[in-house]
Order: structure tokens, then C-alpha cells, then sequence
């Protein structure tokens, strides 16, 4: 589901602009290609990560997540002695309040998807973040009043298309999946809007600040009501939960990373990885069922992606062939 350059974790959509390609040396941009590729190869395999954090429940392992992930970056920060943008970031209160509502958007999409992973749910968690690049598109419209080309127009219209036939097929609107995609969505939107000043380690050590009473209260409820499992299933399962921090920082530093060398549509074509993959561990390694039903609104929701891949490539090509026809001034200055 971003994704994306100093915004943590952002997924990348092929709605927006592209860009003209990366100006980086070959080197780097083979780097950030590899780099890419493990961020979002890491992403698809977080179902069999969570699905091995059971019993532990979805709340639980969200608290565990903020906590382990802001721990993580506090040591890197120290390590590195990069702490200087702190007090400037403190004199900027528009900042630091679209920041607590990214991260509070980021906390509903971890949570929704922990709780998909665990209860079975994960074909449908994955059928989110394919839906994510057309929410991503229609938001452009209504909150950013962008206009679409012919083919983006097209592509929303499959998606909203493959939305209905889903809910009517299956007797519900599938909440899970439009869960995820909207509230990556808007994340991503939120970083755009006032978090682009942001490195990816400060902007996800200021949304782990952010959440980190409301993981301690967490734990605290879930404490006395008896359901924390942390500590009582081995040194395997208490070291996976204690690495969910390292698990979680990981990909969205190599996203960081690659977002700088590689053109913007690489980002957008490599991002389909992580549902593919997710997809993939469902079926094959949960052995979860997925109805028909799902399968025909999955391959409706794969052309609408098709459609909008089509459109990111000619617009690109498109840009490029603008460029090179540019007239060139050799005058003397």
C-alpha cells in the first residue's frame, strides 16, 4: 500500500506527475533499484511476520510496533548524532500538527492490517494496497482539484467498478480493504502537504513520538484485561515482537533511499510487488480461501492498474519527446 524521498513509507501512486527520469549516475540508479526492490520484497512478506506474532493480539502488536520503531530510531539518530533538526522542528507547530495526524492515519492503517493478517483476512489487506494508487488518484481530484487525463478517468472508473461488484458479490462492503487504501491514501497526502521538510528517520521518529502514550495506554488496557502475550511463548516469539521496530524502519529507510536515485514511475511499477506478494502468501502459505467472487473483483481491480500504468508510461514518453524537442540557446551570455 508508498510510496517517496523524505516521506516515510508514502506509496507511491502513478497519478501524479513523474518526472523526467533520474539524473543520478547508472551506479546509483541500479542502487536504488536494488534498494527499491527490498523495500517493497519486505513489505509483501510482512503477512508471515504478523501471522507469526500470534497469539498476540492486533493492538498489542501495534503498541509493540511504535514502541520497538521508536527505540530503533532513537538509537540511530545517536549513533549518527543527528539530533540538530530538532529544535527548529519545534518552532514549527503547522509541522508538527500535520505530522500527529500522518501518524495517527499511519497507526489506524498498521493496526487494520494487523488484525487482517491475524484473523485470516489477508487477500483482502492486499486487495488495499492495489486499491491505494486509485484512492491516491481520486483525492488528487477532490482535494487537490488535479485534472485527470482520459486514461485516469478510466482507470477510477474500473476501480469504483471492481469496489461495487465486490460489495454486491460478497454480501458486504469490504472495510478492510477500503480501510487500508483510504487511510494510505491520505497519508501519503498528509506527508505531501507538510512533511516533505522531513527525512524519512525524522519523520518517523516524530510520528512514533506522536503514538508512543497511546501504545503504553494500549499495553496498559490490554494488560488488565489479561490478553498481553509478550514473554509467554518463547525467546522466538518475545524476539520477533521486540524486532517489530527493526521489521517496521527497515523498508521505509530503503524506500528513502531508492525514491532518491530511481524516477518516480519505477517507484509506481515496483510498488505492485508488495500486494502481488501478499497475495501470494495468502493463498499459497495460509492456506487462506478466496472465494471466486474475489478473484473476478481482484482481476477487475489488475485492468483498472494496467490502464493507469499504460497512462504513467505515455505520459513520461510523452514529456520526454517535449524535452528533446526544446530549442536549444547556444547564445553567449
Amino acid at each position: 500500500m508508498t510510496a517517496r524521498e523524505t516521506a516515510p513509507s508514502v506509496a507511491p501512486s502513478l497519478s501524479g506527475p513523474l518526472g523526467s527520469g533520474s539524473t543520478a549516475p547508472h551506479g546509483e540508479v541500479g542502487r536504488g533499484t536494488l534498494l527499491g526492490f527490498a523495500a517493497y520484497g519486505l513489505w509483501g512478506l510482512f503477512p508471515l511476520y504478523f501471522d507469526a506474532l500470534k497469539p498476540a493480539g492486533p493492538w498489542e502488536i501495534l503498541a509493540h510496533r511504535i514502541l520497538w520503531t521508536l527505540l530503533f530510531c532513537v538509537v540511530v539518530l545517536l549513533v549518527v548524532r543527528d539530533l540538530g533538526w530538532i529544535r527548529p522542528l519545534l518552532r514549527r507547530p503547522r509541522l508538527l500538527a500535520g505530522t500527529a495526524v500522518a501518524a495517527v492515519l499511519i497507526a489506524v492503517n498498521w493496526v487494520v492490517y494487523v488484525a487482517a493478517v491475524t484473523s485470516g483476512n489477508t487477500s483482502e489487506a492486499a486487495l488495499g494496497y492495489f486499491l491505494n494508487p486509485l484512492v491516491t488518484v481520486a483525492l488528487g481530484v477532490v482535494v487537490l482539484g488535479e485534472r485527470l487525463r482520459v486514461l485516469q478517468w478510466v482507470a477510477v472508473g474500473i476501480g469504483v467498478v471492481a469496489g461495487v461488484y465486490l460489495g454486491v458479490s460478497g454480501g458486504r462492503v469490504p472495510w478492510v480493504a477500503l480501510t487500508l487504501a483510504v487511510s494510505f491514501a491520505l497519508y501519503g497526502l498528509t506527508k505531501k502537504k507538510v512533511g516533505v521538510s522531513l527525512d524519512a528517520i525524522h519523520g518517523l521518529t516524530v510520528e512514533t513520538v506522536v503514538l508512543a502514550p497511546v501504545a503504553v495506554v494500549l499495553l496498559l488496557v490490554v494488560g488488565a484485561q489479561g490478553g498481553l502475550e509478550f514473554g509467554l511463548h518463547g525467546g522466538v516469539h518475545t524476539s520477533l515482537l521486540v524486532l517489530s521496530g527493526l521489521v517496521t524502519a527497515v523498508p521505509l529507510l530503503c524506500f528513502a533511499a531508492a525514491a532518491r536515485r530511481i524516477p518516480l514511475v519505477s517507484i509506481g511499477l515496483i510498488q505492485f510487488i508488495t500486494p502481488v506478494m501478499q497475495l501470494l502468501c495468502a493463498v499459497v502459505l495460509l492456506d487462506e480461501h478466496m472465494p471466486r467472487e474475489r478473484w473476478i473483483g481482484f482481476g477487475i481491480v489488475w485492468l483498472a492498474l494496467i490502464v493507469l500504468t499504460v497512462d504513467s508510461l505515455v505520459s513520461l514518453r510523452g514529456a520526454r519527446a517535449a524535452r528533446r524537442d526544446l530549442p536549444v540557446d547556444d547564445c553567449p551570455r
